[in-house]
């Protein structure tokens, strides 16, 4: 985040970060994506559920930037002092390669805004001109950021105030024009949507719950800049609250405002359908330009991430050392080269995909998954130890419930994503395990693998396999 070693992120510039990297595609798409699944009913109960399983990792990440102050980017550097050095590699590689897959997503959302504008052309957003146009922004946003993070943290922090304001303006028109009637023929399901149990409606909400939530550990993935340790902490909470008040709005208000059938057949981004259907076509357009203001600045937030994280893998030595290198502006070239050669073949992949814009969003939440796991097992393993409690032992027990209940979220995530999901990653992880572990590993003159993570590599290559035979078979589509 900075050009040179002795500047530091305040508190504002750390919560800044977290909002900017949360407040991106995914809630543009809340209404739409909670209006297939469930009512009014439904979406409280999902928002309680994944409110309190992402405060409890928030607290877990929090409380492991107090009591681990030596570990600095914390997400995959977590893992590996808890569960080893492969785990550390699958909890970077996963971690990273959500990043890479979110960046995807964000392309496909940009072409299907325009699609509204230009529907011939850009249509979903999969279209051959939209992957050219995608490709494009890709590539400027790489020679961007190749000349200075500084420049593009300063980008990051005007567009985060900017896509906030469409979105409060939705919330204010929402409420100006509650309907209470209408919301209580929502509540339990609505008229004319199909019977599900209440169950299956929750279900259908949790990976777009853990979508929104992505950008969470943006504090600590660059703690090593804070000016104080402790602010980290404080950042994660605080972005956490003021944005799933937005979320949580975003969602309930707009079933005040029409049947739940109409919400769940407005185009995407659906904030800007149900909002046309309250204020008129401006309210739209309002929020068309606030998707493009939102999705390339989250975007540009989520580059720095990719780069920075494969960047300090390196440097920790869990990716090979060529991704740790440097350029004359203090950028992690190398890194953001291959971040964004991943992202453009994924972009093109799109074109042979039945619905890449909820594809690309599930595999992204998925992904963020295992690392989110073992960054909550970890908390589990610290506070059981009391490792970093010796001043402050009353605060073990408190860390460990909260951990239990980060580590019990996630489990329900996986569930909840579904089998083909999780094979998929698995398929994913096989090339990054031979390419870049075997790599890293070969350099320091280290064993491949201990006993254990032997068993845990053969796992994977088994849920591999079977991902691979899925696709071949049609059994498993994208």
């Amino acid at each position: 985040m900075t050009s040179t070693s002795n500047a530091k992120l305040s508190l504002g510039a750390l919560t800044a970060m977290v909002v900017g990297s949360m407040v991106g595609a995914g809630i543009f798409n809340l209404p739409g994506r909670f209006g297939t699944a469930t009512g009014p009913f439904g979406a409280i109960i999902a928002w309680a559920i994944a409110g309190t399983g992402m405060y409890m990792l928030a607290r877990v990440f929090q409380a492991l930037a107090e009591k681990k102050p030596d570990i600095d980017n914390g997400v995959f550097a977590y893992a590996k002092a808890g569960f080893g050095d492969y785990m550390g590699f699958l909890s970077a590689f996963g971690y990273w390669l959500g990043s890479c897959l979110g960046n995807v997503f964000y392309w496909v959302l940009i072409g299907s805004t325009l699609g509204n504008f230009f529907p011939e052309v850009f249509g979903d957003g999969s279209t051959a001109t939209a992957i050219i146009v995608s490709l494009i922004g890709i590539w400027l946003f790489h020679f961007m950021i190749l000349r200075g993070v500084e420049q593009a943290a300063f980008i990051n922090s005007i567009v985060t105030i900017a896509k906030i304001v469409p979105i409060i303006v939705a919330i204010l028109a929402f409420v100006f024009f509650f309907n209470y009637t209408q919301f209580s023929e929502n509540f339990f399901g609505g008229v004319g949507m199909p019977e599900k149990t209440l169950v299956a409606q929750v279900r259908d909400t949790m990976l777009i719950t853990v979508f929104v939530f992505l950008g969470i550990e943006g504090a600590s993935v660059y703690s090593r800049f804070a000016k104080k340790r402790s602010d980290v902490g404080t950042a994660t909470i605080l972005g956490f609250v003021g944005v799933t008040g937005l979320m949580v709005a975003i969602t309930l208000l707009p079933y005040a405002s029409m049947p739940r059938a109409t919400i769940a057949g407005v185009n995407n981004p659906s904030l800007a359908g149900v909002l046309e259907v309250v204020v008129g076509h401006w309210g739209a357009v309002l929020i068309k330009i606030g998707v493009l203001i939102s999705v390339l600045g989250a975007y540009l937030a989520w580059s720095l991430i990719c780069a920075e994280v494969l960047s300090a893998a390196a440097k920790s030595r869990d990716m090979p050392k060529l991704f740790a290198a440097m350029n004359g502006n203090r950028v992690p070239a190398n890194a953001l080269w291959l971040t964004n050669i991943i992202v453009s073949l994924f972009v093109i992949s799109t074109y042979w995909s039945a619905d890449a814009f909820n594809f690309m969003l599930d595999m992204t939440s998925v992904t963020a998954l295992l690392p989110y796991l073992l960054v909550a097992g970890y908390g589990v393993l610290v506070a059981r130890r009391g490792e970093g409690y010796e001043t402050t032992p009353n605060e073990r027990t408190r860390d460990l419930i909260f951990s239990w209940i980060a580590v019990i979220y996630t489990i329900v995530m996986f569930l909840a994503a579904g089998l083909e999901k999780v094979l998929l990653l698995a398929v994913l992880f096989i090339p990054g395990t031979a390419i870049l572990y075997v790599w890293a590993r070969r350099e320091q003159n280290a064993r491949l693998f201990t006993p254990t993570e032997l068993i845990i590599f053969g796992v994977t290559l088994v849920a591999g396999l079977a991902g691979i035979i899925g696709l071949l078979t049609g059994a498993i589509t994208v």
